[in-house]
């Protein structure tokens, strides 16, 4: 399974991703911020062959959106949490297979003022709210997308000079440590605890090419199903947006 913060799906399908998608061929495929309506589905650009294709919009044109590409239906598909304040932004799709519940999703950034951060602190407990909801059920989770928050030190590339910036601000990283502590295991740390891997970059400032970089793209599984993750890992030699993808092998 792949998941990418692809900064503009159009954009992406004009720099081959659509080949690049049947070269590496994933079960599944999530994609955030993909910044487009209903209204430019039909227009041919968006074809993916071999894929059942699942799409969740903002009421704002050319901002936010996912989307889920799957190889096999899944048993439903629902799109945000069921409360208008979060869903309008089109942030949130959910897909149900037999084996685990699947939520791919575009966490809001904080970085623009203290309402936009409170917004996505709200996000934030709406989103593990839910998602303890689907445990209570008994369902087995996995959460991927942006979440556009950078954990601990190793994972950006000067955490004291970013301190005060959203995504490593202090209320954002405590809110990871409760996500963890409350049963959600970060698949890629289960296998790398290296510095230096990161999923964003930021364009204007060319970080990408002195790996001067973020990581804000996770795979999160609930921890009943964190031993059937085989490998996690980031790709970023992957081009064509400011984030790279993100992926796991499960097998389940």
């Amino acid at each position: 399974m792949l998941s990418w913060n692809v900064n503009g799906i159009r954009a992406v399908v004009r720099k081959g991703f659509v080949e690049w998608l049947q070269g590496e061929s994933p079960d599944i495929f999530c994609a955030q911020e993909t910044k487009v309506q209903q209204a430019q589905l039909g227009n041919g650009l968006l074809d993916f062959p071999g894929y059942h294709a699942y799409w969740n919009w903002a009421q704002r044109k050319g901002y936010s959106g996912v989307a889920i590409f799957s190889k096999d239906e899944p048993l439903s598909v629902e799109t945000g949490f069921g409360t208008e304040r979060f869903d309008s932004e089109g942030r949130v799709i959910i897909a149900q297979y037999p084996q685990f519940t699947l939520l791919n999703i575009y966490f809001p950034n904080g970085k623009s003022g203290p309402e936009r951060l409170d917004y996505k602190m709200a996000f934030y407990d709406a989103f593990l709210a839910y998602a303890d909801g689907l445990r209570a059920q008994g369902r087995k989770l996995v959460v991927c997308g942006d979440y556009n928050t950078a954990h601990s030190e190793i994972d950006l590339a000067r955490p004291k000079e970013n301190a005060k910036v959203s995504g490593f601000l202090p209320i954002e990283r405590a809110w990871m440590d409760t996500y963890e502590a409350r049963g959600y295991v970060d698949t890629f740390r289960r296998f790398n605890k290296e510095p230096g891997h990161y999923s964003w970059w930021d364009y204007k400032t060319g970080a990408r090419q002195r790996n001067v970089g973020w990581r804000i793209d996770y795979v999160y599984v609930s921890s009943d199903l964190a031993a059937s993750v085989k490998q996690a890992f980031i790709m970023p030699e992957v081009m064509g947006s400011d984030h790279c993808p993100v992926g796991v092998e499960l097998t389940v």
